[in-house]
């Protein structure tokens, strides 16, 4: 979750597989978008010695449908390259690394990064930047003790002056994976469970593990389709259709095994082989917990692959979710109104598929028109709450939170299961009333924990989400 090892066939490929995408008016520049594309799920911090990274082998792209027609705009592609300084040791760093050009620091990463205007595959590219350094993993205080300064370090600006970091970070992403996958469980609630067991406080399973990022922050006006600076929140032009990807080559050339003819000797040809063919995209994601979800087991590796635009194949998974009709079951008693609901449910298909048209919500819209697709929908115009933001996002009254683009600290989870549970309903149908427990409804974990005394649970400049913690010092335990 939110898109973590949600498909059969990503779940084999880490390095390609989406996790999480965020999207927000950056707090400290409100004049420009941050938009974070997370990959590589439950990364352990102490996998050495062959670390965690981004695929060499992989296209990384951050895209952007700018006037709700289904066709991208505007894509943002990643390619990096592993250099090797030493082959001869198996270490990652043979002592302390203090720079990013730090000559005891073995195996390090760069990237390139290319602006697309038009369709991503064919339209006219740019090249911002190049050769830029990833920092390292943190490992502990012996090989990287300052990566703090290792990561800001990693902050580039590009030749348009957007911002850019890759890199490891915290998996910031907060849920109790361990009970929701245990049938449907909620810890504070598992007393009303069909397989009751006493009530308690949720667990952040993902507490102590790491994911590899993908930040960048834009000119409001790089994204707009008229190059403005939007302003009036209604206009119909500030609202950017967001989603992120990873594609691979199409054919995969293997080499021998090293002694295909059995002679008891290499083979002349071994090589570790190549990848050819046009990319080809495996993996995907746009709102969180669609994949994972929403999508059934049949049809999740299909999801994936697709372009946005046709997912209207896809929209009866929306009108009717599973989890609606399992959560009376699993929590009898609990949902009586929900289970009598049998029409197709509106506002899950607004809030998810098409984004919320103007009405429905005093002061806000996010609509991008009537195509349904999977992208995060952000209105640019409404400024970043600084003040008081609220976890539950516009469920709490917040309108600059999720599900307007997502921020960092937006709990996804407890938004949509309130939503799936009915409390969003009465948006579309007023003769509909919300079960009790429909506004309630929550996994228990409502942050992202503190992992050692001097971290915070967020950045509060670029790239936002926490620096990872070292693999020397790091816990799983809640």
């Amino acid at each position: 979750m939110t898109s973590h090892r949600e498909a059969p066939k990503i779940s084999k490929d880490p390095v390609a597989d989406n996790t999480d995408l965020y999207a927000f008016v950056s707090p400290d520049k409100p004049d420009s978008v941050t938009i974070l594309a997370n990959y590589v799920p439950l990364e352990e911090p102490a996998g050495g010695p062959n670390f965690n990274a981004f695929g060499d082998d992989v296209l990384y792209e951050i895209i952007i449908d700018n006037n709700g027609d289904g066709i991208e705009n505007i894509t943002y592609q990643f390619r990096f390259k592993t250099k090797i300084g030493n082959p001869d040791t198996f270490l990652y760093n043979t002592g302390p690394i203090t720079s990013l050009s730090d000559s005891s620091w073995n195996v390090k990463q760069f990237y390139s990064v290319t602006k697309v205007r038009g369709p991503r595959r064919s339209g006219s590219s740019t090249v911002l930047g190049n050769n830029l350094p990833t920092p390292p993993v943190n490992i502990g205080p012996r090989s990287t003790p300052n990566y703090t300064d290792l990561a800001n370090a990693a902050v580039n600006t590009l030749s348009d002056g957007s911002n850019v970091f890759a890199g490891q970070r915290d998996e910031a992403f907060y849920v109790d994976l361990g009970s929701i996958f245990d049938l449907g469980t909620l810890r504070p609630f598992q007393n009303l469970h069909l397989i009751p067991t006493p009530a308690a406080p949720g667990v952040d399973t993902t507490k102590g593990f790491s994911v590899h990022s993908i930040a960048i922050r834009v000119p409001k006006s790089s994204l707009t389709h008229d190059g403005s600076n939007p302003t009036d929140a209604s206009d119909k032009g500030s609202v950017v259709g967001i989603w992120a990807s990873a594609s691979r080559r199409k054919a995969t050339i293997l080499s021998g095994d090293g002694d295909d003819d059995d002679d008891g000797g290499p083979d002349d040809d071994a090589s570790p082989g190549f990848q050819t063919g046009p990319f080809t995209q495996v993996s995907r994601l746009g709102m969180p917990l669609i994949n994972e979800v929403v999508i059934p087991l049949g049809k999740k590796d299909l999801w994936n692959m697709v372009h946005p635009r046709f997912d209207s194949q896809f929209l009866a998974y929306y009108q009717t979710p599973e989890l609606q009709k399992l959560l009376p079951v699993l929590y009898p008693g609990v949902f009586p109104n929900l289970a009598a609901y049998s029409k197709a449910r509106a506002d899950l298909v607004a809030i998810l598929l098409t984004g919320i048209p103007t009405g429905i919500i005093p002061g806000f819209q996010n609509f991008t028109g009537a195509l349904q697709a999977d992208y995060l929908r952000l209105n640019m115009a409404i400024p970043p709450n600084t003040s008081n933001p609220s976890r539950l996002g516009i469920v709490g009254g917040d309108l600059a939170g999720f599900p307007n683009g997502r921020r960092v600290l937006d709990d996804v989870i407890d938004i949509e299961l309130r939503a799936i549970a009915g409390a969003t309903l009465p948006l579309v149908d007023n003769a509909f009333t919300p079960d009790g427990a429909a506004g309630l409804v929550a996994d228990g974990v409502d942050s992202n924990p503190v992992q050692s005394p001097n971290s915070t649970p967020f950045l509060s400049t670029f790239p936002y989400l926490p620096h990872p913690v070292a693999g020397y010092e790091h816990s799983h335990d809640p």
